[in-house]
């Protein structure tokens, strides 16, 4: 074959290549997806990570007061909570470990503690036990109340169900973990004098005491007897 018949068939291959990429772009430009300017949904639990590339620090929540919301809280509620715990965790008495560690006796248990499971470095360095307040703000944002683990979950965002959880959890127990005392309320502020009440007025002359009474003016002379 004489070089002719190459240079055809080079170029029958570039011009092949050439004619691919242009019609690949112009497909990329005609078929290019519009994005939303915001998402149609917002997923629960999900922190959204700015540009930076760090996760936005999640929002400071008060703590209940457990020993007012633990005797009034949903148990069978807490329960149906505890079926989302339950794809990666086991809750039965003797149970296994699955992903993540059983979680019978869980409520004062010290942390990162179950025989047998592998837990994370960032785990067994945060020490500590999984109080109830410990765990109402942990369910809430695993990975912001100990970054590092290796669970995953997003977490609870509704504070009614995680004490809910609490009130499940200490009742999968051998002895349920005691429930606090409420916290004494507040003593009510002291009234304040009533507002508007006449002082008495600045400068007043004071009665002089001991005065004698002033003489009776004009008074007629005794008519000698």
């Amino acid at each position: 074959m004489d070089s002719f018949e190459w240079n055809k068939i080079i170029g029958a291959v570039l011009g092949t290549a050439i004619f691919i990429f242009v019609v690949r772009l112009i497909a990329e430009k005609v078929y290019e997806p519009e994005h939303p300017a915001k998402p149609g949904y917002v997923v629960e639990g999900v922190v959204e990570t700015p540009a930076g590339g760090a996760p936005a620090a999640p929002v400071a929540e008060v703590v209940p007061d457990f020993g007012t919301v633990l005797p009034t809280a949903d148990v069978a509620n807490g329960k149906t909570v505890a079926g989302k715990c339950e794809q990666c965790h086991d809750i039965s008495k003797g149970g296994p470990n699955k992903i993540g560690p059983e979680l019978w006796n869980v409520v004062g248990r010290p942390r990162a503690t179950e025989a047998g499971f592998a837990y994370s470095g960032a785990m067994k360095g945060k020490g500590g036990s999984w109080t109830y307040e410990e765990l109402f703000k942990f369910t809430h944002s695993p990975q912001a109340v100990v970054p590092g683990t290796k669970m995953s979950f997003p977490g609870l965002r509704s504070e009614k169900d995680r004490i809910d959880l609490l009130a499940f959890l200490r009742t999968q127990e051998d002895t349920p973990a005691p429930i606090p005392a409420p916290a004494p309320k507040a003593a009510p502020a002291a009234a304040a004098p009533a507002a508007g009440a006449a002082a008495p007025a600045a400068g007043a002359a004071a009665p002089a005491k001991d005065a004698a009474p002033a003489p009776a003016k004009d008074a007629a002379p005794a008519k000698a007897n």
